[in-house]
């Protein structure tokens, strides 16, 4: 009798990995049912998570396991999300089983805090003691009080507790939770090949994209919340043209996260950032680097960060995904960065020697997939501007070269943004943070493309949320890693 539930059990588990099979490189629409008592299941997903480096902590009594905190890019220090996981076992009848798996998210840097959570509603800004006696000087300073404490305000200890130590590292300034399919799945195709003993007909997780040369690559690689609709346009050969507002901090991480999500489903990526073609070997050289200060002196020690113009292309963030990619690639991961700008150019001569480049990289490898960053008026796969008919913008010349070019156009919700835009006499650009309007439609980055292209010929959006003005990356001090950030001007 058992033996003929048992065959019974295997065949079901092929029919479900092999519809989930379709699913590797999309958001799942549905849930991962185990053919078997939760209860016997239940050690497979302790091993699961044990070797994929995510320690945990269980109640055994309700089999719930709950993992530590766990920041994104494998171990970035300037990442600034973290993630964990509640691992939920349930039972859907006496015979099968399934796990509901939330994703729990936290940054320091607030961009989740709930609104008003940044109000001031008292008026001292000292940390205890008499208020008479606050805001009188550092701790330890003679000039302070006697116990050393009433001193530090909200402004001085900013930096201590800016950075997560520990598991009371977080407050509720910044947090959300959701249920996560995409793990679920994940983590079902993980343990069914020891479950069923079918290694052939029961398919493991997709092979991550490793890099030439690379000896291994990580088991569980940390990639943020699954970008709804991104896996099903990736393809070999394929090209995504993102036409972003520059000088936002979601922009390069919805690119980083994209990258990451991809390269781990086992599509090797390159990435093509529109940045002076003068860096290239420079930015080479950085992302086969170790990251250490002089690696960091050395990729931003080039004019394009120092122009007295910071479009935004130069920006802290610009410079933060390039470390995340840096990251991905040590791990022994298949990313590739070039950069196609020809600034020196103007006009339909730029337009072309952007094709010219671009189209170049695709061509010398057609095997990967290229995520390609611009301005969002090049992408557009029509020809024309409204001051120039005749435009043929970077999109319209590729879309006749290649057989699969998709553009989208950035949609995001209200913020700001840094921007370099002409001043009020139009003689002089004027630089600096932005309001930038946009249309609230949630928190979670999505692509979603229509059924044709609209009027500007993009096929559709990439949705990156709340926006934030990113600031250049000379003026964070990132030209000097370990070095005091530069004040504001």
């Amino acid at each position: 009798m058992r033996a003929g539930i048992w065959l019974s059990w295997v065949v079901l588990v092929g029919l479900a990995v092999g519809c989930a099979g379709r699913q590797d490189l999309e958001t799942p629409d549905h849930e991962a049912i185990y053919d078997m008592p939760l209860e016997e299941m239940w050690p497979f997903v302790r091993e699961y998570f044990t070797e994929a480096h995510l320690p945990y902590r269980e109640d055994r009594g309700s089999l719930v396991l709950e993992t530590e905190w766990k920041q994104e890019f494998g171990g970035s220090k300037i990442a600034g999300y973290w993630h964990r996981y509640m691992v939920i076992g349930k039972r859907e009848t006496p015979t099968k089983s399934k796990l509901w798996i939330i994703r729990i998210t936290k940054s320091v840097n607030k961009a989740l805090s709930l609104p008003g959570r940044e109000l001031d509603w008292g008026i001292g800004r000292g940390l205890g003691g008499n208020p008479d006696d606050r805001n009188t000087g550092a701790p330890g300073d003679p000039s302070s009080t006697s116990s050393g404490a009433y001193g530090v305000s909200i402004e001085d200890a900013e930096d201590r507790l800016a950075f997560p130590v520990g598991e009371n590292a977080f407050y509720v300034d910044s947090g959300q939770g959701t249920r996560d399919l995409t793990m679920e799945w994940r983590v079902f195709r993980g343990i069914m090949p020891r479950l069923a003993k079918q290694q052939q007909e029961a398919s493991a997780e997709p092979q991550v994209a490793m890099a030439p040369g690379a000896t291994e690559a990580p088991a569980f690689t940390e990639c943020g919340q699954a970008i709804l609709g991104l896996k099903r346009l990736a393809k070999p050969g394929g090209v995504l043209l993102l036409g972003e507002l520059h000088g936002t901090k979601e922009v390069p991480r919805f690119l980083a996260q994209s990258v990451c999500q991809l390269v781990t489903a086992g599509m090797p990526v390159t990435v093509g950032l529109e940045l002076p073609v003068e860096n290239e070997e420079r930015i080479a050289t950085f992302l086969q680097s170790q990251g250490g200060e002089v690696d960091w002196l050395k990729l931003m020690e080039a004019p394009f960060w120092r122009s007295p113009y910071p479009d935004g292309r130069g920006s802290e963030a610009v410079a933060n995904m390039l470390e995340q990619l840096r990251q991905l690639r040590t791990q022994g991961l298949d990313v590739a960065v070039f950069v196609y700008d020809h600034p020196k150019l103007a006009g339909q001569p730029r337009e072309d020697a952007l094709t010219k480049t671009v189209l170049a990289q695709v061509k010398a490898k057609p095997q990967r997939f290229h995520l390609v960053l611009s301005g969002n008026v090049h992408p557009r796969t029509k020809k024309g501007l409204p001051w120039n008919r005749q435009y043929k913008p970077m999109g319209y010349l590729l879309k006749d070269q290649l057989d699969h070019v998709t553009a989208l156009d950035m949609a995001y919700d209200s913020g700001t943004a840094w921007v370099c835009a002409a001043d009020a006499q139009g003689r002089a650009l004027d630089c600096g943070v932005k309001e930038a309007r946009g249309k609230d439609n949630g928190d979670r980055f999505f692509v979603h493309t229509w059924n044709s292209t609209n009027d500007e010929g993009y096929h559709g959006v990439f949705y990156v949320g709340h926006v934030t003005a990113s600031e250049p990356a000379i003026s964070k001090g990132l030209g000097n890693p370990g070095a005091a950030p530069a004040s504001s001007p």
